[in-house]
């Protein structure tokens, strides 16, 4: 597979890191969303890479992974494939086809996780608490603490709370759920002339 398009942009601090999410791109071919590769396919290992990567979403322009550090289980990262720092930096085409898979991915992460409620979340720079300088949304599942029994435990937004690693046992099972919801909600959509 070709490079993803690296934009440069003089204004921008030059950085020496490699993306991480070009990486991603790089290493996982695009496949139907509608009919994704089963869990045990090589294509989709999460070893290909290192730290490990649960793709969800893999399209000729845009990605979907878990969170390597999630602030709860399923939080999902959707960025385009090209290389663009900012949200201002997106094509209308990328804009248009991440809003698409945002809304039908958040339909997968609640059936999926059987979390209802979710916050999505797009930083705009290191001051807006943007860490990866390549333009993402967080899907976060926000689970009901009270309900739980757990009084002392919060979510915050931006970035800050509690972070573990993700575990990757779990990470390969919820990624295959995901897909798998993923591809139910748009059969659902195409058979509802929703798409």
């Amino acid at each position: 597979m070709a490079s993803p398009v690296q934009s440069f942009d003089p204004a921008l601090p030059a950085s020496d890191a490699p993306c991480p999410f070009c990486a991603i791109a790089a290493t996982y071919s695009p496949f139907p969303p509608t009919s994704p590769p089963p869990a045990d396919c090589p294509s989709l290992s999460p070893t290909r890479l290192s730290p490990s990567a649960f793709v969800v979403l893999s399209t000729p322009t845009a990605l979907a992974f878990l969170d390597i550090l999630p602030l709860s289980r399923g939080h999902l990262l959707l960025c385009p494939r090209a290389h663009r720092p900012k949200l201002t930096e997106v094509t209308a085409a990328e804009a248009a086809e991440l809003g698409a898979h945002l809304r039908v991915l958040s339909r997968a992460l609640v059936r999926a996780t059987g979390v209802a409620d979710w916050n999505v979340v797009q930083n705009n720079g290191a001051a807006a608490a943007q860490v990866v300088d390549h333009v993402h949304y967080h899907l976060i599942p926000r689970p009901e603490i009270r309900a739980s029994g757990r009084f002392r435990e919060s979510f915050t937004m931006f970035g800050r709370g509690v972070r573990e690693e993700l575990d990757d046992e779990d990470a390969v099972e919820l990624a295959a759920r995901l897909r798998e919801e993923l591809a139910r909600v748009l059969d659902e959509e195409r058979g509802k002339g929703r798409l």
